[in-house]
C-alpha cells in the first residue's frame, strides 16, 4: 500500500473516533447552553475539521519524521520541528473541546491557553525558522547563474 493511502487511511481513522468521543472524553459542564439548531452546521464543521487535523498530525506522527531529516538540517532542529508540526496539527480536537467543557472557569481558561496558545506560538517561530534555513541552503546549493 502506498504511503498517502496509509497516512490518508491513519488520518481518517483517527478523525472519526476522535469526533465521536469528543463529547465523551469531554462533557459540556453542567447548565452549557444548547445552540440551536440553526448553528449546528457552523459548530460541527469546524469540528469535522479539528478532528481530521488531529487524525493527520496522527498521521504525521508515523511518516513526518523521515521527510523531515532528509531536509538536511541540524538533528535538534529537525526533532522540534517534527514535534512542532505534529503538535499544530493534534493540539486543534482537545484544545476546542478543553474550552467548551471547562464552562466559565478562568483559571482553567487561563491553563488552555498557556497550554494550548502559547505552544501554538512556540510551534509556529520553531517551522518559520526551519523553512527559512531550509529555503536558504537550497539557495546556496544552487549553481549561480551566468548573466
Amino acid at each position: 500500500m502506498n504511503r498517502k493511502l496509509l497516512a490518508a487511511l491513519i488520518a481518517v481513522g483517527f478523525a472519526i473516533p476522535a469526533f465521536a468521543l469528543s463529547r465523551v472524553i469531554w462533557p459540556d459542564p453542567p447548565g452549557a447552553p444548547t445552540p440551536p439548531a440553526s448553528l449546528l452546521p457552523f459548530l460541527l464543521v469546524p469540528a469535522v475539521f479539528e478532528a481530521l487535523a488531529f487524525g493527520a498530525g496522527v498521521a504525521f506522527l508515523v511518516f513526518g519524521g523521515r521527510l523531515l531529516q532528509q531536509a538536511g538540517q541540524a538533528p535538534a532542529l529537525t526533532l522540534v520541528t517534527y514535534l512542532a508540526i505534529a503538535w499544530s496539527l493534534l493540539n486543534w480536537w482537545p484544545h476546542v473541546n478543553f474550552h467548551r467543557a471547562i464552562g466559565p472557569n478562568l483559571v482553567a481558561l487561563v491553563e488552555v491557553d498557556w497550554g494550548f496558545h502559547l505552544t501554538l506560538i512556540i510551534s509556529a517561530v520553531v517551522i518559520a525558522i526551519f523553512f527559512v534555513r531550509v529555503l536558504s541552503s537550497s539557495r546556496e546549493r544552487q549553481p549561480a547563474l551566468a548573466v
